[in-house]
């Protein structure tokens, strides 16, 4: 059930945006898929009682993070079917929904349902559910991924312009990677339901390019700017990272990561230069320099660590990669240079994490699936700033945001608003 009543649609046709706002967090992990974020002014802790400046009551659970724009956050959770808590019920009752909320108050705005392409996965691992993949947003359209149902692009007040079908093949821990926009095109991996990555037309839908092969990959692609100022779209696959020509989705490059796991935290990257978690054991983690030809294993891996995380992805911050171990707990340190570990801590009963890292107002904030957020000094020397609560007695898988000098955390049940 919804907290806030849903404005007429007269008044949500209304809506119209030009531009976006600095501020403005516009796919999964920022606009350039970094994790860090430039707000300051952040509460470094809060409660369920302390300094929640709203929630609001999601009408179904997911796993997706928010995303902003103008005065709006936009967000996907699924009902109907396999809801936690609630009768099973059917596969034809399942929905998604793409929300709309005010982006200072959470009142709901726009509540817009979409039906699935049966049949659908009958159960998914770790309650992970049917709205798993961020949305991404711009001035004219929202883009959704919804595994075999397809990617969807809507008007700001929830009117569907386009759909396009990217595989019917399921998986038992449905889908992940999160659309990504370059200039025209959304890109889609959708490495689970036919082994493809996608690029369609922002305004149409069609299909511009597509490239096959990826297999075992659930991370969000990457747009990377290469030192001679070329853009690159980089994956993670089993056992590669590969990079492509982001408009026409030539292959440019391949690297050997000897990772032997299927690969699911997304990458990041500075200066040309890409680093890539996975894998559970032996090499989980490498650096390799974007802007070559062919298999360049020998001549662009720079190194390769046996620390690593299997599930969070990582930020990088002033030549150091900081991330949490999904299972352990360790929140690691580690030279961008060279991968060397500067430290490596566990902090106090952790539980599993699945959130990937944020960095925002100097502070890295990491998130554990029953709703406690370590927020740990951005530096070389660790210092764990403050352990906040926020256990509502579901899950917390989404991603935390920083923006409006707030943070948002998202649960299966709510949508947080921390700040003062």
């Amino acid at each position: 059930m919804l907290r806030h009543t849903t404005l007429p649609s007269c008044l949500a046709l209304v809506f119209a945006l030009t531009h976006a706002r600095a501020a403005d967090w516009t796919q999964f992990r920022g606009p350039t898929g970094s994790g860090v974020s430039a707000e300051t002014g952040l509460s470094s802790k809060w409660s369920a009682k302390e300094n929640v400046a709203w929630k609001t009551e999601m009408p179904g659970p997911g796993t997706s993070s928010p995303v902003f724009f103008g005065d709006r956050i936009f967000i996907t959770c699924y009902t109907g079917y396999n809801v936690p808590g609630r009768a099973k019920a059917e596969q034809v009752d399942l929905r998604r929904h793409l929300l709309a909320l005010d982006r200072k108050t959470g009142r709901v705005l726009m509540n817009k349902e979409v039906e699935a392409k049966l049949p659908e996965q009958d159960k998914i691992r770790d309650t992970h559910g049917y709205a798993s993949s961020t949305p991404a947003v711009d001035a004219d359209r929202v883009y959704c991924f919804f595994g075999k149902s397809g990617v969807f692009a809507f008007d700001h007040a929830g009117k569907q312009l386009w759909q396009a079908d990217v595989g019917t093949k399921l998986s038992d821990w449905g889908s992940a990677a999160s659309p990504v926009l370059h200039g025209d095109l959304v890109i889609v991996n959708a490495s689970v339901e036919s082994q493809t990555l996608f690029a369609f037309d922002k305004k149409t839908g069609k299909e511009k390019w597509k490239v096959a092969g990826i297999k075992e990959s659930w991370n969000t692609p990457l747009v990377v700017k290469t030192k001679d100022g070329k853009d690159e779209l980089v994956v993670a696959i089993m056992g590669k990272v590969l990079g492509f020509d982001p408009a026409t989705g030539a292959a440019l490059w391949s690297c050997d990561t000897d990772i032997t796991w299927y690969m699911v935290p997304s990458l990041v990257a500075h200066d040309g230069i890409v680093y890539a978690l996975g894998g559970r054991s032996g090499i989980a983690a490498l650096a390799v320099r974007a802007g070559g030809t062919g298999n360049v294993t020998k001549t662009h891996r720079l190194w390769t660590s046996k620390k690593g995380a299997n599930v969070p992805s990582p930020v990088l911050h002033d030549g150091h990669l900081y991330w949490m171990n999904e299972v352990s707990g360790t929140v690691f340190c580690a030279k961008a240079a060279t991968g060397e570990v500067v430290y490596e801590e566990r902090v106090p009963r952790p539980g599993d994490i699945y959130a990937s890292s944020l960095l925002a107002d100097g502070r890295l904030h990491y998130l554990s699936r029953d709703g406690r957020t370590f927020v740990v000094a951005a530096k070389p020397e660790y210092e764990l700033i403050a352990t906040n609560d926020l256990r509502d007695g579901s899950l917390f898988h989404a991603t935390p945001v920083a923006a409006d000098g707030r943070l948002f955390i998202r649960s299966d049940k709510y949508l947080y608003c921390l700040g003062k």
